[in-house]
């Protein structure tokens, strides 16, 4: 975890106004999470996955639903939102037996969790671009928070606790031996870089209209097999640093 790069200021700079846009948005909307919670890091990280948890689930249920409508394959992009959804509700039951909310936290999680998640679905149906976008940004502000976060066990400021939850330990696969709360927060960090980058690159894909993730991953495999002389494929898809430059409209 400690060598894993994620590229942590890796950042899809707006060009379209609509993406200027969502920004901005994403931006403002950490004002009052920052006046509220300040260093309060845990208890903010149980608000944040409440709210990361919705997109994929969103996203993933309105595409369910167009396929069925439509009577047509999704292009493969149903498993991989359902998929960032599950691992966004994992990172919540982590924190949750972690700081233990107490009833008026709980609250506060639910109205705003049903704000958002009808804000949300509303922006999906009106505009899928912009909802990918919103959350490739979301992720963006999620890792400079995860990063303070660790910042704050390592000046000692937040106690890096062995005692980690087992459903921790399980998902992530961490030795239950040495494991700290400081490795649980690299884990999870690991994951918004990889739900920043994928949402960026579903946004980059809706906008020149190649929604169909087989297409892609048809024509990789199929050119890594020529260099290969027909061998094993070490890599099938994915995206990098130069993403803004490889994804243009």
């Amino acid at each position: 975890l400690e060598n894993l790069d994620i590229k942590i200021k890796l950042h899809r700079t707006p060009v379209t106004f609509s993406d200027k846009i969502a920004f901005a948005v994403v931006k403002l909307l950490r004002v009052p999470t920052d006046l509220f919670f300040k260093k309060r890091y845990i208890h903010r990280a149980v608000m944040l996955e409440t709210i990361a948890a919705v997109p994929g689930m969103v996203g993933g249920t309105i595409r369910h639903l167009q396929s069925l409508r439509k009577l047509k394959h999704d292009g493969g992009w149903i498993s991989h939102l359902l998929h960032e959804a599950e691992n966004e509700r994992m990172h919540l039951m982590t924190w949750m037996r972690i700081s233990k909310p107490n009833a008026w936290e709980r609250a506060l999680i639910t109205t705003v969790q049903g704000v958002f998640y009808n804000a949300f679905f509303a922006l999906y149906l009106i505009n899928p671009k912009i909802a990918h976008r919103v959350v490739g940004y979301l992720e963006e502000e999620a890792i400079i928070s995860y990063t303070s976060f660790i910042k704050e066990i390592d000046a000692g400021n937040i106690q890096n606790t062995r005692d980690v939850p087992d459903i921790a330990i399980d998902y992530w696969r961490l030795d239950r031996e040495t494991v700290t709360l400081r490795d649980v927060v690299l884990a999870i960090r690991a994951d918004e870089a990889a739900h920043r980058d994928t949402n960026h690159h579903f946004a980059d894909r809706i906008v020149l209209g190649r929604e169909d993730l087989r297409e892609d991953i048809k024509r990789v495999v199929e050119e890594e097999s020529r260099r290969e002389g027909g061998g094993k494929t070490r890599k099938v898809a994915g995206i990098n640093e130069n993403a803004g430059e490889a994804w243009k409209w």
